[in-house]
């Protein structure tokens, strides 16, 4: 494809994210086209529709056609180290992507949040903290409505993002309010060459930040900035001064910060002690973002949580059920795992497309918590191999069978855990589908 004379960036994909990017090119007055690897992307007719000057090439990224461009815009699902992509970097093209074009443009604070884990359930809880202190707040990102849409002509006080590895790989200077990577464990090794470059994507959230959240409980979460940056810390192990930590108080469990007391853990609607350390993540970023506490507390007495996140289902002759169909990678299931332990021995789903991870991290904490896992879909086998010895394993063909199979085995008292930690695109449209699916069958048990 020529370009017309005077295009300075090319969109690359067209899903949600890359719309969106054309919308704000086209309301800035920027010439641009577009260019999606599929040869009949979804929306396609409705994008000429919106823009019907601007040229569209679909199918094979073309290296001519990129390299005729000032900026590509690239959309997180296209993986910038594609050889056209890379050879267009190298001629002199500069890549970037909405979060980074959302950078230049924001007037307000920005609280930025990501990790591998409970992002979406920490940003939601931090974005209705706002709310509640009356703050007019944009929950966006990651989480569903891309960055660049809500910069729309409306001003909001401040702007809650919820950001991927993916997003960040094409940011390069957020200049965040506050930033935190709550949490690091593998996932995405199938697009990352080691952990190490997945570490260092997550960590370009920081990048020009004024202050910094860290998860005590994970070194990974703790960036090398200047002393100049402010610090606060969450965990679960320590109550030092100056940090969000759990605190013993007569015998019962308090969230607290610099040794004070804010809310007895048993007045949270959320449970699991993953939930306690996302709730001290939300109190740390939502201080550090101006917040008062109460408002804060408030919030964390009603809000009951994200669905497919660890959502209690039924309970069914004894047996409590739980929707965790976003843990989607092996941390997040390891997470969910020890969060409800404490409450029953767990019966385990799992399985799905383990997108390259090794899964020998589940082994330990099903020995301790789990009686029993029932495992299905691509990587059921990997799974299986990495679960050998700890519990007792069933191998089922479909979803409907792991269902079954649980309520046929599972004993008063367990609790049947969809936590796949893999992926759902092998069975699935998404986790929000395995996850409706998961709720209808159990639903149809009683």
């Amino acid at each position: 494809m020529q370009l017309a004379t005077g295009t300075t960036h090319i969109v690359v994909g067209l899903g949600k994210t890359g719309v969106s990017c054309a919308r704000w090119l086209h309301r800035q007055g920027v010439r641009f086209a577009a260019v999606d690897t599929r040869e009949k992307p979804p929306g396609l007719n409705e994008f000429l529709v919106e823009f019907p000057g601007v040229q569209v090439e679909c199918g094979a990224l073309q290296q001519d056609t990129l390299m005729q461009a000032e900026a590509l815009v690239m959309s997180p699902g296209v993986d910038p180290r594609v050889p056209s992509v890379r050879r267009a970097v190298a001629h002199g093209t500069r890549l970037t992507g909405d979060v980074d074009l959302f950078a230049r443009s924001v007037k307000s604070p920005v609280v930025a949040i990501t990790g591998s884990n409970a992002k979406s359930t920490v940003t939601t809880l931090v974005g209705e903290m706002a709310k509640a202190a009356g703050v007019k707040t944009a929950v966006c990102g990651n989480i569903g409505t891309p960055v660049l849409d809500m910069l729309n002509g409306e001003e909001h006080d401040l702007y809650v993002l919820e950001l991927s590895s993916f997003q960040l790989e094409t940011t390069h200077n957020l200049k965040a309010k506050v930033a935190t990577v709550l949490n690091i464990s593998p996932d995405h090794l199938d697009r990352y060459d080691s952990m190490q470059a997945y570490h260092a994507a997550k960590h370009r959230i920081f990048q020009g930040c004024e202050q910094i959240v860290i998860n005590r409980d994970d070194p990974l979460s703790r960036p090398l900035l200047p002393a100049s940056v402010k610090v606060a810390s969450f965990g679960l192990g320590s109550d030092d001064s100056n940090e969000y930590a759990v605190l013993q108080r007569n015998g019962e469990s308090w969230l607290g910060f610099n040794r004070e007391p804010l809310l007895p853990v048993k007045e949270m609607k959320i449970a699991g002690a993953h939930n306690v350390a996302n709730a001290l993540a939300s109190l740390a970023l939502g201080r550090a973002a101006g917040l008062d506490f109460a408002p804060m507390v408030a919030t964390l007495r009603r809000f009951a949580g994200l669905p497919h996140r660890c959502q209690w289902v039924a309970t069914l002759n004894g047996v409590s059920w739980y929707n965790d169909s976003k843990g989607t990678n092996v941390g997040a299931s390891v997470a969910a795992i020890l969060g409800l332990g404490s409450i029953g021995k767990i019966v385990l789903l799992a399985g799905g497309v383990g997108k390259g991870a090794e899964f020998s991290a589940l082994a330990p904490v099903m020995r301790k918590h789990g009686s029993r896992a029932i495992l299905f879909g691509a990587d059921a086998g990997r799974i299986e191999a990495a679960l050998d010895g700890a519990v007792s394993i069933d191998r089922v063909d479909s979803f409907e069978a792991a269902v079954q199979t649980a309520y046929v085995k599972s004993v008063e008292g367990e609790l049947v855990l969809l936590s796949p930690a893999c992926a759902s695109f092998d069975m699935f449209d998404n986790y929000e589908h395995r996850g409706r699916v998961f709720t209808q069958l159990v639903e149809a048990l009683a």
